[in-house]
């Protein structure tokens, strides 16, 4: 009598699966963006099947939506750990400042992803029915931050909270998006270790500046 093998991980560790899928994936959208990107080569990497993969994220757009949540639930998270209530106004503008120029120095396929939704002029974002709750823990973390600078007299009044982010953003965002065309024109290293540490140091200071209050 012939009898079924089933795989006792891929079988009863479902959430492992889906993760190891979207490790992988993100990996495979970063590098060759939406439309390069391979579901077979996904499938092969994580030992599971095409039709595995669309049992669980339905279609290769799917997934693509899935890896973008994911990247930014992991990011949102981190955030979330930095406990910024606890320092001083100034201080957690510092911090938050730092770990979004290191979370987007030390990870290129965040960068990447972002890139290539925005080639794709946000359309899958659309999609998506968390990406929206996902992100406004960032914006209430700014918020929060700003008002008790402003009531403690410590940051000026009159800035909007998004655009504080999309400064942010910005600044720490071009050091890894840019860094190829940026070096080769510039005939510099953007990606030294001495340069990586200097070009934070005044991301930080800019930004503090910016929302700093005038004496």
């Amino acid at each position: 009598m012939n009898e079924l093998v089933h795989s006792p991980r891929r079988t009863n560790d479902p959430a492992r699966t889906m993760a190891e899928i979207l490790t992988v994936a993100t990996t495979e959208f970063a590098n060759k963006g939406l439309a390069g990107a391979r579901i077979d080569e996904i499938a092969a990497a994580t030992r599971t099947s095409k039709r595995m993969i669309y049992y669980y994220f339905g279609s290769k757009e799917g997934l693509y939506i899935a890896v973008l949540e994911d990247a930014y639930r992991r990011m949102r998270r981190i955030e979330a750990d930095l406990h910024l209530e606890n320092l001083t106004p100034e201080a957690a503008l510092q911090r938050l400042v730092e770990f979004t120029f290191d979370h987007h120095a030390s990870n290129p396929d965040y960068i990447r992803l972002v890139m290539t939704e925005n080639m794709e002029r946000g359309a899958y974002l659309a999609q998506s029915k968390t990406i929206q709750e996902l992100n406004v823990p960032a914006i209430q973390a700014i918020r929060h931050l700003y008002d008790r600078g402003v009531a403690h007299g410590v940051f000026r009044a009159g800035l909007d909270p998004v655009d504080i982010h999309a400064s942010i953003s910005a600044l720490t965002f071009f050091n890894v998006s840019n860094q190829y065309t940026f070096g080769l024109i510039f005939k510099n290293e953007p990606q030294s270790s001495s340069a990586i540490a200097a070009r934070r140091d005044n991301v930080v200071e800019m930004v503090v500046r910016f929302v700093r209050q005038s004496n």
